[in-house]
């Protein structure tokens, strides 16, 4: 079933917070450095938006509008692409060789005495947040080292 627009970037937020921001899960997953670039836009396009705006009309008058238009909201629209990427990305389901990770870590962790939720059969990427974001606060630095 789709999820609607909002919903999505909803849920692109909510896992961009959710996810773990550790240098040592960037080579492994792209969520970190599409958070980053997720974060970078929100701060800067608005400000690059206006500016493009301004700039065109300014100097090349209001014969320009339309186009100064476009530019705008093509940059004011980089933000919501990686919130609606984010949100798809936390609703996927993980690959096999990923879930069987997932649930290898999950049964790791418990042998360890994590008292946490219980894996689901179908994980997808919001559990693995969740689960990664756990190990990091609830798990010793030994324990995430030899496991990642």
């Amino acid at each position: 079933m789709q999820k609607s627009v909002m919903s999505q970037v909803q849920t692109g937020r909510e896992y961009a917070k959710k996810w773990p921001m550790r240098k040592e899960l960037a080579p492994i997953f792209t969520e970190f450095r599409v958070i980053k670039a997720t974060e970078l836009a929100i701060t800067v396009m608005p400000i690059l938006a206006m500016l493009t705006l301004f700039m065109q009309i300014n100097y090349l008058g209001s014969s320009f509008l339309p186009q100064a238009i476009a530019i705008a909201l093509f940059f004011l629209s980089l933000p919501l692409q990686g919130l609606l990427w984010l949100g798809k990305r936390a609703d996927t389901q993980l690959e096999p060789a990923m879930e069987h990770w997932y649930k290898e870590l999950h049964s790791k962790m418990v042998a360890n005495g994590y008292q946490g939720h219980t894996p689901k059969e179908k994980p997808k990427y919001a559990e693995l947040a969740h689960l990664l974001n756990d190990m990091f606060d609830k798990m010793d630095r030994a324990f995430t080292k030899e496991n990642l």
